[in-house]
């Protein structure tokens, strides 16, 4: 069968942060502000909110972010704290797209193939980052949306239903070999291992390891090429 779309990851794949903001940082912010929060402490807090609350309920921003994470650590902060924490944030935690991003979707588009974007993180943040791209984008799958964490296998079940294309006629490709390589090959989808840094091991649901999305696409082109010429003979 003719592939017909292509999931990418998000952090890593699509984007990266130059200079977020540390959990030592933030605790630092918040005990200058009289608030005794401790890095452990506050990694653990927003990794709850991030992984639990946030694909449950959803968050329009990073201020609602924050109010959940404080809840869980059952602390009473107030409104004027959490918004300049969130303003700190939101200046620091700022993705980048990678360059090579604009190319792939450019590429993708020559080969009729629809793509998507698959990730757990929030969608106030996603939509940001991907404004001057977001038309090459035919879904974005986060986890509100999935209404679950990308390691659910659901997150991609819905994602290929959504988009009405059967596992074996779409490609992921991502920098995690659970979440991005071992799932989605479970569903018999085509897998690529992203390794910009090229320090991973291919792991053996990999189909192929790449270094960047200029050359996961020329594999892609070539599987699609294939399949098609295999359909016309």
């Amino acid at each position: 069968m003719v592939l017909k779309a292509i999931m990418f990851d998000f952090h890593g794949t699509i984007a990266y942060l130059h200079n977020p903001l540390t959990s030592e940082e933030a605790s630092d912010f918040l005990q200058q502000h009289g608030y005794e929060v401790y890095p452990q402490s506050w990694e653990a807090a927003c990794h709850y909110v991030f992984m639990i609350d946030n694909p449950r309920h959803g968050y329009a921003d990073r201020s609602a972010f924050l109010k959940q994470a404080f809840r869980r650590l059952r602390l009473k902060v107030d409104n004027q704290t959490t918004r300049r924490l969130a303003e700190l944030q939101d200046q620091r935690d700022k993705y980048r797209l990678f360059p090579d991003v604009a190319p792939a979707l450019t590429h993708a588009r020559q080969l009729r193939m629809r793509t998507a974007i698959v990730t757990t993180i929030p969608d106030y943040v996603v939509n940001k980052a991907i404004a001057p791209i977001k038309k090459g984008f035919d879904l974005i799958m986060t986890g509100a949306r999935a209404k679950c964490e990308k390691s659910n296998p659901m997150m991609h079940k819905k994602i290929l239903a959504e988009l009405s294309v059967p596992a074996k006629q779409a490609v992921m490709i991502g920098d995690e070999p659970l979440v991005d390589i071992k799932i989605p090959k479970q569903f018999g989808m085509h897998t690529i291992l992203l390794d910009r840094q090229g320090n991973k091991n291919k792991p053996p649901e990999a189909d192929e390891k790449v270094t960047s999305l200029t050359e996961a696409m020329i594999f892609i082109e070539k599987w699609h090429r294939r399949r098609a010429s295999d359909i016309s003979a």
